[in-house]
């Protein structure tokens, strides 16, 4: 008996032993795996999951079945045990299994089954793997704006715009997407793009006071008051305790009350800001302490001094001033619409990009570069005021520069060297606020008498902004366009396009970014200077991070000498040093400290300054 009871007990023990473990793994251990496989694999394409794959369950079923079942009863488990298999691939939430396939089963399975797995059931696996790869798909946009918001904070605007761009490819309908990459189109005065950004941005949620109060200073910097107000007055609807925009709305009325002024009273021609002003009747106090300037004119001695004086926060008599003025604006009015110059053999030229104000940064890259002398020339190519607090300083150098070497030192004219822009962005405040509102005046007659352009050696066209509408415009047409019968740019024209335009990456031409002129592609260049046997166009206008840069094969080059912009951007400035070899040779430098005074302190309006 005992020996029976010991045979019973080894063969039931195991056996139990075994049930458990079956049951265990069956109704616990597979479903708790198939739950992680799911969580997990759910970012691997459907297709890589095979569709006649036996589950772990049916395998163990079928181990189980061999060795309790007859042979015919296991068959037809088999067929059942696939057919189960089939249905949990496209229905169970599970998801599931790789493993070994019973090929001679799933094909007879499949061929009874084919018909019977309906398109819901597929569509059904679809829109789960859609809906989470949505959901994976936002998440990426969304750690894209992020990275943006990184690059904005620390100041790199293009990092930022490319950033956002890529968030806005992988979801285009999130509206903060569209609103921050305005933002950052505002810092890099792409005013155009931050005007359509913010309108998509309005689009997607009507009731967005950012994208409304984005796009009106977008507005409001392109010279399109009534726009912003409109947008302000938005802002204050939707948001009454917002009082920025309140701030904002107030002095876009100002504006535009200012500019109904401005152009009622310029109908027909205006006197003269020099009429009545007999400047050989000032005196110069005794107490004045700076050098004198006496008849025969300018000199460098006068130039050092002025120079000095400007760094510790001097102004120069009022009296020099006019002088200075009234002799360049004579010099000026009678060069040509385009200066056509040779560089002699013992001679370097220095091509200077826009320096709008920064009158500390410019004595660095005269330390690092030279002063202006008989044999170093220089060409100022326009923008050097507006935005920079010492606007005043850098014009008057300039000046003195120009009187002292008129056939070695060149000037030309910049979109920021007109009325519209002066009165917006600072320099038209800043002369009121250190000199008087002739001083102002006379600056803005003195702007509408620079070249536009600069012709070196036949080889390079300097202008500041770029290329034209019209494939049919040539350098005759520049010489031949007479610029003081039009004292303002307009929104149209060549004068205009020769101050606004600006290049791009795509052939042909397209809107401007700026909301201003229009951009113009390699193509555009690369016919430019076939047709007039130039080797490359020289224009300024931009910001580039580098300093400088050559686009278009090389045929379109961007020189920008205002290093960390506006103390926002962390740009470096850079000059182009052009010898007898008419080879160009790129140089940067850095931005140097400069006295605690904001970038547009004396603008007029807080709308404007807001963007610094």
């Amino acid at each position: 008996m005992g020996t029976t009871f010991s045979a019973v007990k080894t063969l039931i023990v195991p056996a139990v032993i075994s049930l458990i473990l079956f049951l265990t793994t069956t109704f616990v251990l597979i479903p708790l795996w198939q739950r992680y496989r799911n969580r997990y694999s759910q970012y691997l394409p459907l297709e890589t999951i095979s569709n006649q794959t036996l589950s772990l369950r049916a395998r163990m079923q079928g181990a189980v079945l061999r060795f309790m079942a007859p042979s015919a009863w296991r068959a037809r488990a088999v067929d059942g045990g696939v057919a189960v298999a089939e249905r949990s691939s496209f229905d169970s939430e599970d998801g599931e299994e790789l493993g070994a396939v019973d090929e001679t089963a799933a094909r007879r399975v499949l061929d009874q089954q084919r018909g019977s797995h309906t398109d819901s059931t597929r569509r059904l696996s679809r829109d789960t793997y859609e809906s989470e790869t949505m959901a994976t798909t936002e998440e990426r946009a969304t750690d894209l704006k992020n990275q943006g918001n990184k690059a904005f904070a620390a100041h790199d605007w293009p990092t930022a715009i490319d950033f956002y761009t890529k968030a806005i490819e992988l979801n285009g309908k999130e509206p903060t997407f569209w609103s921050n990459r305005a933002q950052a189109y505002l810092k890099t005065e792409a005013y155009g793009f931050a005007v359509r950004d913010a309108t998509q941005a309005i689009e997607l949620k009507p009731n967005f006071v950012k994208a409304y109060y984005r796009r009106a200073t977008a507005y409001a910097a392109i010279l399109k008051p009534k726009d912003a107000v409109k947008d302000f007055k938005t802002c204050v609807k939707i948001d009454p305790s917002n009082k920025d925009a309140k701030l904002k709305l107030v002095e876009c009325e100002k504006i535009v009350r200012q500019l109904a002024f401005f152009a009622a009273i310029e109908v027909g021609d205006e006197p003269s800001a020099a009429e009545g002003l007999d400047v050989d009747s000032i005196a110069v106090e005794p107490a004045y302490d700076g050098a004198r300037l006496e008849e025969g004119g300018m000199t460098q001695e006068f130039i050092d001094d002025m120079t000095e004086r400007f760094k510790n926060g001097q102004t120069i008599h009022k009296k020099y001033v006019y002088q200075i003025i009234l002799a360049v604006k004579k010099l000026v009015y009678d060069e040509p619409t385009m200066v056509e110059v040779d560089i002699p053999e013992d001679v370097e030229l220095t091509v200077c990009g826009d320096t709008h104000g920064q009158y500390f940064d410019l004595m660095e890259l005269f330390r690092l570069n030279g002063t202006p002398g008989d044999k170093h020339w220089y060409l100022f190519n326009g923008d050097f005021v507006d935005r920079g607090s010492w606007s005043t300083e850098i014009a008057l150098l300039l000046y003195a520069n120009k009187w002292l070497r008129p056939n070695c030192f060149f000037i030309n004219r910049g979109n920021h060297e007109t009325d519209d822009m002066n009165r917006v962005y600072g320099f038209e405040g800043e002369c009121k606020a250190k000199y008087n509102e002739r001083v102002f005046k006379l600056f803005s007659e003195s702007f509408s008498a620079l070249p536009l352009a600069t012709l070196i050696g036949k080889k390079y066209f300097v202008l500041h902004g770029g290329l034209f509408s019209d494939d049919n415009v040539t350098l005759d047409d520049i010489r031949q366009l007479d610029r003081h019968k039009q004292r303002q740019p307009g929104q149209a024209g060549l004068m205009m396009e020769m101050l606004w335009t600006d290049p791009q990456t795509e052939p042909g031409r397209g809107p401007s970014k700026r909301g201003v002129g229009m951009q113009f592609g390699p193509d555009i260049t690369k016919r430019f200077c076939e047709k007039n046997g130039l080797e490359a166009v020289i224009r300024s206008h931009e910001v580039r991070m580098a300093g400088y840069e050559e686009e278009h094969d090389g045929k379109c080059i961007t020189v920008f000498s205002a290093p960390k912009y506006c103390d926002m951007t962390e740009n470096r400035g850079a000059y182009i040093n052009i010898g007898p070899d008419y080879k160009l040779r790129f140089k940067q430098f850095d931005a140097v400290p400069h006295p605690n005074i904001r970038p547009m302190a004396y603008a007029q309006n807080s709308v404007m300054s807001s963007l610094m």
